[in-house]
C-alpha cells in the first residue's frame, strides 16, 4: 500500500520538485549568455534562491541569463511566493474542477489560513489581487524603465522587478550597469523607491490581511486579532528600524547625501530586510551597528502565509507578549481587547527557538568552513538564507561548495518553515495514554 504524505510532507516535496525543475532548466545552453551549462550548483543555487524566494545569488542575474533563463527564474519566483498548491487550486477551480477536502487541507496549510472555510474564496482573492498589485507596480516602475531601458526592455523590467519585489524575492536585472549592484542607481529616486517598498510590505502581510481588510476595510475594530498584531508590529518595525538605521549609517553611507536620498535609504534599509533582499546602497559597507540591526529584522521577517519568511512578526509578538507577562507575574496574554491562547505560545516558542537553534548551528559550521571570513560577514548570509531575504556583504559567490550547499539548505527549510521542514522528516504517532510522575526544577 502507497504511502500517504502529510499535509507538510507534500508541501515540502512539492518545492523540492520545482526547484528540480529549475535547476533543470537552468542548465540548459540556452539559459546562460556563454551558450554553455551553468553548471549543476550553480544553477540548483538559483533555482533553490527563486523558489524560496530568497534573493541570493552566485552569479549575477543579468550578466549571467539569457532572457530564457530570466524568464524561468521569474516563473519560479511566483511560483514559490504564491506557494504552488495556490496555484495549482487556481487552475482547477479555472478549469472548474471539484476541490475537496484534502485540497482545502492543503491550502490551508499552504497559505496558514485560521480555518477550512473559504479557502477556495480566498485562493481566488489571492491570485486576483496578486494579479493586479504586480500589474499596477509594473506599471508604475515602467514609468522609470522605459525612458531608460526602450519599450521592451522596460516593459520586462517592470514586469521583472514588480513580481520580485512583491514575491519578496530581491532579484533584479541592474548588473549591465554594476554586476550585484540592485537598486543603488535608484537610492534617491521616490517613485522606485516607495514603489518597491510598497510591493515588498504588501506581499509581507500576508493574505489573511488582505482578506481581512477587503471585507471590513477602514473598520479596524472588526478587523482580526492577527489582521492588528500584523499591522502593528509591521509599523513597529518599519518607522523603529528606519529610526535605527538613519542613527547608525548616519555618519557612514548617509554622510554627503541630501536628507531626501537619507530618509529614502532608511526607509529602505529597514523595510527591504522584510524579506526582500533589494538594496539601495552598498550593504557590503554597513556599520557594525546596522549589520545587527538587519540580521535582528531578517531573523523575524514577514508575516504567516505572505510572500515573506523569517520567524514571523506574530510569532516576535507572541514571544514578547509572553516575557512581559512572566515580567509581570501575570496570567495570559492579552492585547487589543483578546486573550491568546495557550496554543499559540507554545508554537511561538517552537518556531523561535527552532529557527534561533538552526541559525546558530549553521553559523558555527560555515565558521569553521570559512575561517578567514568576518563574523558579521558570516552571520549576515545564514540569517539572510533561513529568512529567505537575500542580503548579502557580497560573500555568496566566494564562499566554499559545502558552504553553498548549507545555504542550499537553509534556504530551503526557511521557505516551507523550520518547524514544518522538521515535521517533514517525522511520521504522526499515537500519543502515549501514560503520564510521568511530575518532578520540579530550578529554572533561572
Amino acid at each position: 500500500m502507497a504511502k500517504r504524505f502529510s499535509r507538510v510532507q507534500t508541501i515540502a516535496l512539492g518545492f523540492l520538485l520545482i526547484i528540480a525543475a529549475g535547476t533543470i532548466l537552468l542548465m540548459l545552453p540556452a539559459a546562460s549568455r556563454d551558450g554553455q551549462s551553468a553548471g549543476f550548483l550553480n544553477s540548483l543555487f538559483t533555482a533553490t534562491s527563486s523558489t524560496c524566494v530568497t534573493g541570493l545569488v552566485v552569479v549575477d542575474t543579468y550578466t549571467n541569463w539569457t532572457l530564457f533563463g530570466q524568464i524561468v527564474i521569474l516563473m519560479l519566483i511566483q511560483a514559490g511566493g504564491l506557494g504552488f498548491i495556490t496555484i495549482g487550486i487556481f487552475f482547477s477551480i479555472f478549469l472548474k474542477r471539484k476541490i475537496g477536502l484534502k485540497e482545502r487541507n492543503l491550502i490551508q496549510e499552504s497559505v496558514n489560513t485560521l480555518q477550512i472555510g473559504g479557502t477556495v474564496r480566498l485562493v481566488r482573492k489571492i491570485v486576483c489581487y496578486t494579479a493586479v498589485i504586480e500589474g499596477t507596480g509594473a506599471l508604475l516602475l515602467m514609468v522609470r524603465f522605459i525612458p531608460k531601458f526602450g519599450w521592451l526592455k522596460g516593459i520586462w523590467y517592470g514586469i521583472f522587478h514588480s513580481v520580485s519585489a512583491f514575491c519578496n524575492a530581491g532579484f533584479d536585472l541592474m548588473g549591465q550597469f554594476e554586476p550585484y549592484g540592485s537598486l543603488t542607481m535608484y537610492y534617491d529616486d521616490v517613485l522606485v523607491n516607495l514603489v518597491i517598498m510598497a510591493l515588498i510590505l504588501i506581499g509581507g502581510i500576508g493574505f489573511i490581511v488582505w482578506d481581512d481588510i477587503s471585507i471590513h476595510k477602514w473598520r479596524v475594530r472588526k478587523y482580526l486579532l492577527h489582521t492588528k498584531i500584523v499591522l502593528a508590529m509591521t509599523l513597529v518595525l518599519t518607522v523603529g528600524g528606519s529610526i535605527l538605521f538613519y542613527v547608525f549609517e548616519q555618519g557612514n553611507l548617509l554622510a554627503g547625501m541630501d536628507m531626501k536620498g537619507q530618509v529614502l535609504s532608511s526607509l529602505f534599509g529597514a523595510v527591504t530586510p522584510r524579506t526582500a533582499g533589494f538594496n539601495t546602497i552598498d550593504t557590503g559597507a554597513y556599520s557594525e551597528g546596522t549589520r545587527l540591526l538587519t540580521i535582528l529584522l531578517m531573523f523575524i521577517g514577514g508575516s504567516p502565509g505572505s510572500t515573506a519568511g523569517g520567524v514571523k512578526t506574530t510569532t516576535m509578538m507572541v514571544i514578547l507578549l509572553y516575557i512581559w507577562s512572566n515580567l509581570r507575574n501575570k496570567k495570559g496574554l492579552n492585547i487589543f481587547g483578546r486573550r491568546l491562547d495557550e496554543d499559540s505560545v507554545k508554537k511561538a516558542s517552537t518556531v523561535f527557538f527552532i529557527n534561533l537553534l538552526l541559525a546558530s548551528a549553521s553559523s558555527l559550521l560555515m565558521f569553521g568552513l570559512e575561517g578567514s571570513m568576518a563574523m558579521s560577514d558570516v552571520l549576515m548570509e545564514i540569517f539572510s538564507a533561513i529568512g529567505t531575504v537575500g542580503i548579502s556583504t557580497g560573500i555568496t559567490r566566494d564562499v566554499t561548495v559545502a558552504s553553498k550547499y548549507l545555504l542550499i539548505l537553509l534556504m530551503y527549510s526557511g521557505r516551507i518553515g523550520s518547524m514544518s521542514f522538521a515535521l517533514s522528516f517525522t511520521e504522526k504517532k499515537q500519543g502515549s495514554l501514560v503520564r510521568l510522575p511530575i518532578e520540579r526544577i530550578t529554572i533561572g
